[in-house]
């Protein structure tokens, strides 16, 4: 009998790399992929037929958007939040904490997003939900996952805040750091949200971004690793790899039909959703500093327009030609492509210093 037994598990030992995260990760990456080019036409022409007008264009944007993003269908998020929502659900383990906690605040931030986008799709204006509204949404769903988070994991460590360059530097905020855990999420997500704004230019350094904290979660999440670069353990983050590789996936796919001139806009359904899934995993990771590093570009684009609003007001006077800062440098005679491509570069180099933050204690 423990012969049979010996045989029948050495007949179907392949099924032992399910239990790795790198084959996961991959299979995510695969399955999203493959998702977006499947079903990506059809939703694009849905949303089009839908939406007649498409995505209002603004008056006070650069004039030559007037013409080429005219009659564009907007809310393309639905594309990637589908392709990630599938490939989590089939290759993460669903008893993780830290994978419901991202899905609460992708899927949360994607609702309001899309609530967004349906009212200004409707209303052909640029004004959807309230501002003061949207944040407060934002910051009560951001709020839940990180006191999800601080109740599932260690005790001190959870609470803390921890510091690149640092082996031991920890600085522990109590029940503050539900705070600042949520002013992290919902500043990752406007920040991404400002930035979309050309074609391909926000998905590609979410992508860069989602690449480089999946590799920081699946080191995070390894004990030999964590001690090896005396970065902190945090046991069970690891599995937010699979959801990184699954936005990974889904991004490249809806890239094909985002790449200039864009068939659809992802708006605020997915920029809003991505950029809350990327704040939510660098908590969870412990590397929230970090973050403003790899996501230097989305941090970037955010500072232009809160100078470019506060110089307005107490100066009358603008610093920047137009903001978010991608306008600005439209407004130098940059191309779109010139812009976007050059922006692109900014973020691989962030994303290697962020990464370097890793050894370099």
């Amino acid at each position: 009998m423990l012969q049979w037994l010996t045989e029948f598990h050495s007949s179907f030992s392949a099924f032992n790399v399910f239990r790795y995260i790198t084959f996961r990760t991959g299979g995510s990456v695969v399955t999203a992929l493959m998702f977006v080019f499947l079903f990506g036409p059809g939703m694009i022409s849905t949303l089009r037929l839908k939406q007649g007008k498409g995505q209002p264009i603004r008056t006070d944007g650069p004039q030559s958007h007037l013409l080429t993003k005219k009659g564009t269908p907007t809310m393309g998020g639905l594309m990637i939040l589908s392709g990630i929502l599938v490939a989590t659900l089939l290759w993460a383990n669903l008893s993780n904490i830290y994978v419901w906690a991202v899905m609460l605040v992708t899927l949360g931030f994607g609702l309001i997003g899309f609530y967004d986008d349906y009212l200004k799709v409707t209303k052909q204006t640029h004004n959807g939900l309230s501002g003061k509204t949207r944040l407060a949404i934002e910051a009560v769903i951001a709020g839940v996952a990180v006191v999800i988070m601080m109740t599932y994991g260690k005790s001190g460590l959870s609470t803390s805040v921890a510091f690149p360059f640092f082996k031991d530097l920890l600085l522990n905020l109590g029940m503050f750091f539900a705070i600042f855990g949520m002013f992290v999420i919902v500043a990752a997500g406007n920040a991404v949200n400002l930035t979309d704004g050309l074609d391909g230019l926000a998905i590609v350094p979410v992508m860069i971004a989602a690449g480089s904290f999946g590799f920081i979660a699946y080191l995070s999440g390894n004990v030999v690793f964590a001690d090896y670069l005396q970065i902190h353990y945090v046991a069970g983050v690891g599995e937010l790899a699979v959801v990184c590789g699954a936005l990974m996936g889904a991004g490249l796919g809806f890239l094909w039909f985002n790449a200039p001139p864009a068939q659809v806009f992802m708006g605020d359904t997915g920029s809003l959703a991505l950029g809350g899934l990327l704040g939510t995993v660098a908590v969870a990771t412990k590397h929230e500093i970090v973050l403003a590093v790899i996501g230097g570009l989305f941090v970037l684009e955010a500072v232009s327009v809160i100078v470019q609003v506060a110089s307005f007001k107490l100066t009358g006077k603008r610093v920047f030609k137009m903001a978010p800062i991608h306008h600005h440098f439209e407004q130098l005679g940059w191309t779109e492509p010139q812009v976007v491509i050059r922006f692109w570069i900014i973020a691989v180099v962030l994303a290697l210093a962020g990464l370097a933050t890793l050894k370099l204690r």
